[in-house]
């Protein structure tokens, strides 16, 4: 499969991208910034610019979309660069996405604690950055694309690869998630028809 992995430089991204080689996928990276380029043979296109996309996009049949929250500077990073993504899907004729948001804006199930301690806090305290995530899902709902979400939890840089995995709703006590583990989730879910128009949460 031909993936075009946006914000490959990422420390996600580039685990999507080592991943799907490893699985004898073609991975085609794209990355805002020339200087974050591995070689020539990864694409340069600001998420926001749809030409750009489109013609990074072409040729390709899915893509893997980690472009994550910036801060207070960008809040809504996520929505507009999945709306250029979006645009750029149909002007290039691919229509399988997968993308990476988080459990965190989303309390509505997942053992008592989350639910009605820390995840209520974490939204007041990350309130910008999880209405992105919650906008770029309703982005996505409205779309006519073949979409799948991955929602981690709190992201860490464990190698391990595994995880649990709960569909449209959160898991109990999944309070960690390893950015190897959430990399080998998108793929399992680009790899898999069956969740199409599903969210699923996953948590070491």
């Amino acid at each position: 499969m031909r993936i075009a992995v946006l914000g490959a430089s990422g420390r996600t991204g580039r685990l999507v991208v080592e991943q799907a080689v490893e699985r004898g996928h073609q991975p085609r990276p794209v990355v805002r910034r020339p200087e974050a380029a591995v070689d020539e043979s990864w694409a340069i296109a600001d998420g926001r610019d749809v030409a750009a996309l489109t013609a990074a996009l072409s040729g390709c049949d899915a893509v893997a979309f980690t472009i994550g929250p910036t801060g207070h500077s960008d809040p809504r990073v996520v929505t507009e660069c999945l709306a250029a993504t979006l645009q750029a899907m149909s002007a290039s004729g691919v229509t399988r996405i997968a993308v990476v948001t988080a459990d965190g804006p989303f309390a509505d199930s997942g053992d008592p604690l989350s639910r009605f301690v820390a995840k209520p806090i974490l939204n007041l305290l990350l309130y910008e950055s999880f209405e992105d995530f919650r906008a770029a899902e309703d982005l996505l709902r409205a779309s006519d694309v073949d979409w799948t979400v991955i929602r981690p939890s709190r992201l860490t840089d464990r190698p391990t690869r595994r995880y649990r995995a709960r569909r449209n709703a959160s898991l109990w006590f999944g309070i960690k998630t390893s950015r190897a583990a959430t990399a080998a989730a998108l793929l399992d879910a680009l790899e898999d028809r069956d969740t199409v128009g599903v969210a699923i949460t996953v948590a070491n």
